[in-house]
Parts: C-alpha cells; sequence; structure tokens
C-alpha cells in the first residue's frame, strides 16, 4: 500500500466524461494491449457487462472491446464491467483503456492482499475479502475482491466465488434512484453486500465457541485442537474485517471535500455501524477463545493432578503390601534357615549329641522370628 493517504473517490456528477488515455505502462507478466480490436484470450472471465444512464440499464456488451466502443459513444454511459478470475491479456487490456496504474494492476494480479484502499489519479483501487461460513466442515472461506473505480466506470475482479456481485447489480438495478448517483454508488452496494456477508459468520464462529464450552467442562480431551483451530479462524477474520474499518473511514473523510450525496453519506454510515459491531464480535470471540484454552489448560492440569495423586496412593498401598509380605517372609527364613542347618546330619555337629540341641535349635528359631516381628512391627511394616 503507498504511503499515500487514500481519499475517497469524487462523484460522478463532477468528474462525468471520458478519461483521458495514455499508452498503458509495461508491467511485469502482463502484455502490452493487442492491436486489434479484440483482446485475444483463450477464456473469456466477464460475467457481466454493462452500460448505465441514469441509473437504467441501456447496454449489455458481449465482451472487453464491445464495452470501450459503446463507453466512448455514450459520454454520460457508466460502465460497470464484472470479471472473474481475469487473464493477464484482459487486464492489460483494462489498464491501457483505463489507465489503471501498474502498480494496482500488479495487486490484482498477484492478489492474497489485505483489504485497502488506494488512489491513483482519478481511479480509487479498493480489496475486499468476503467471508462465508461452511457449516459441514465449521470453517470460515475467505474470498477476495478487487475493485477499480473511476469516474465513468467501475472494474470488479473476483478471485474467488464470493461474494455474489449479481445480487449486487441485480438491487441496483432495481433502484435506478440509487444507480444515478454514480459509481460510488456501486462502490457503497458492494461494500454493504460484503459487510452483510459477515453476519452469518459471527454466527456460525458463535455457535462452535458454545460447543467449545460444552466441551471443555465435558472433558472432552480433543478439545484443545479445536480451540486452537478455532483461533486461527478467529484471527485470519479478524484480519479480513478490522483492515477495512480504515477504508470506510477513508471514503466518509471525504464526504464534505468532494460533494458526496446525502442519501450515500447515510448508507456508507450505516455499513460502518454495521463493520464496527462485526468487530467488534470478533474482538470478544479472540479474548474468550483465549480464557477458554486458559481454563482448559487449568482443567488438564487438575487432572493430570488428580491422576498423579490416584497413582501416588495406589504406589504407596502397594509399597505397604510389599513392605508386609517381606517382613513375613524374613521371618519365616529365619526358622527355616535354622532348620536347614540342622538338618544336615553332618557326624561332627557338636550338637548332635548334646542333650538339649533339640530345645535350644527350636527356642533359636523361635527367639529369631519373635525378634524379627518386634523389629517390624516397630516400624509398622506389619
Amino acid at each position: 500500500m503507498s504511503d499515500r493517504i487514500p481519499t475517497p473517490l469524487r462523484p460522478i456528477r463532477r468528474l462525468a466524461g471520458k478519461v483521458n488515455r495514455r499508452p498503458a505502462p509495461r508491467i511485469d507478466g502482463l502484455t502490452e494491449r493487442p492491436t486489434a480490436p479484440e483482446p485475444t484470450t483463450k477464456r473469456p472471465s466477464i460475467v457481466d457487462s454493462a452500460l448505465y444512464v441514469d441509473g437504467d440499464r441501456t447496454s449489455s456488451p458481449t465482451s472487453l472491446a464491445e464495452t470501450y466502443r459503446e463507453l466512448e459513444n455514450t459520454p454520460d454511459a457508466l460502465a460497470w464491467i464484472g470479471l472473474y478470475r481475469p487473464t493477464n491479456d484482459e487486464l492489460a487490456s483494462l489498464a491501457d483503456e483505463f489507465d489503471l496504474h501498474e502498480l494496482a494492476v500488479e495487486d490484482a494480479i498477484v492478489a492474497h492482499q489485505r483489504p485497502k484502499l488506494e488512489r491513483y489519479d482519478k481511479t480509487l483501487f479498493v480489496v475486499l475479502r468476503a467471508a462465508r461460513y461452511l457449516d459441514d466442515v465449521e470453517e470460515v472461506e475467505f474470498g477476495e475482491l478487487h475493485l477499480f473505480v473511476g469516474p465513468n466506470f467501475v472494474i470488479t475482479l473476483r478471485h474467488s466465488e464470493s461474494p455474489d456481485l449479481s445480487a449486487v447489480r441485480r438491487r441496483l438495478e432495481s433502484n435506478p434512484d440509487l444507480l444515478k448517483l454514480g459509481t460510488e454508488a456501486i462502490l457503497y452496494a458492494i461494500l454493504d453486500r460484503v459487510v452483510d456477508g459477515y453476519a452469518p459468520v459471527v454466527a456460525g464462529l458463535e455457535n462452535d465457541i458454545d460447543e467449545i464450552e460444552t466441551e471443555v467442562f465435558s472433558g472432552d480431551p480433543a478439545v484443545s485442537r479445536r480451540i486452537y483451530e478455532l483461533s486461527r479462524e478467529v484471527i485470519e477474520f479478524e484480519r479480513a474485517t478490522r483492515p477495512l474499518s480504515a477504508v470506510i473511514d477513508a471514503l466518509s473523510a471525504g464526504f464534505e471535500k468532494y460533494g458526496t450525496d446525502e442519501e450515500l453519506q447515510r448508507y456508507l454510515r450505516d455499513v460502518e455501524d454495521h463493520l464496527t459491531q462485526v468487530i467488534e464480535q470478533v474482538d470478544a470471540f479472540r479474548h474468550l477463545l483465549r480464557d477458554i484454552l486458559t481454563v482448559n489448560a487449568t482443567l488438564v492440569a487438575q487432572k493430570q493432578n488428580e491422576e498423579m495423586k490416584t497413582l501416588s496412593e495406589t504406589s504407596n498401598a502397594q509399597n505397604e503390601e510389599v513392605k508386609k509380605i517381606s517382613a513375613w517372609a524374613a521371618i519365616l527364613f529365619a526358622p527355616t534357615l535354622v532348620g536347614t542347618v540342622y538338618g544336615m546330619n553332618f557326624e561332627s555337629m557338636p550338637e548332635l549329641s548334646w542333650r538339649f540341641g533339640y530345645p535350644f535349635a527350636v527356642l533359636l528359631m523361635l527367639g529369631v522370628s519373635v525378634t524379627l516381628y518386634l523389629v517390624f512391627k516397630r516400624r509398622s511394616w506389619i
């Protein structure tokens, strides 16, 4: 985006007339305008092209060359050319005919621009990002729309299926009083359509957040991933909506300077109000998801602590059992050892011929066992 402060479009009644032509600049990636009357393209991308006089549709050219000729022969006409993924040749032809700035044309070719408004001489270049909510996959799909708005022409370049500009065209054609206000009326109607399209997205995101809150407190282990993915959707949605506020502010700033019609001023203020509500809701979603993520992390930590506590208690209980088993094994091992020694029946054992040998062995086994029992009992092993 250029460093110059964008200014709103001057109404058509002040800048009506044929635009001055000069040789189109050579743009990297574009070919020069063909010398033949009709640009040579393999795939016509014109969705709809029309000329309007005093708000009424007077012609529907089927090609760019025909549009140029009819616009030149009708000085008071306004041309609205709608294109879907135009070719480089078509863009080069438009740049030549309507004196479009090479930087704006390059942006239109590359796409992937953020919403912005820039003025190049008498032409306004506007980038909008439409959005729609896909309920089946619970995702937000974004589309990009570029507009070249001049004193007697509007060129719309869509790089995605949304927004549906045919509905905008039908609305304006059914209201000639609005359409006769000029190119600013078309720009307003498209802005209004894009902003109105944000409402279902907000509703879809809000529903997803409600579901996530339920999943968080139900202990669903997969909710962390869903929170992260939804946070990414909200951030992307914010990038599409927040810069649009600067576009509308730039248009509103020039109401008095360029004598914008009062009716259009009211329409644009209404669009601004709706956009402000969307931005506030998106900002609230972002903070809410951050809080939900914090709560989820806390709940996960608590659950892990409870599991560790249970594991520790189980381990301690096992240790107690091992102590008891070890203690009784030691107690039983002592008399077994004594009995084993005296059961070897060697001839040289002095106690074998001793009168008190047997009582001594029994008392020895009993004494060792009682001593071990008292030691383990004192240490709470048994």
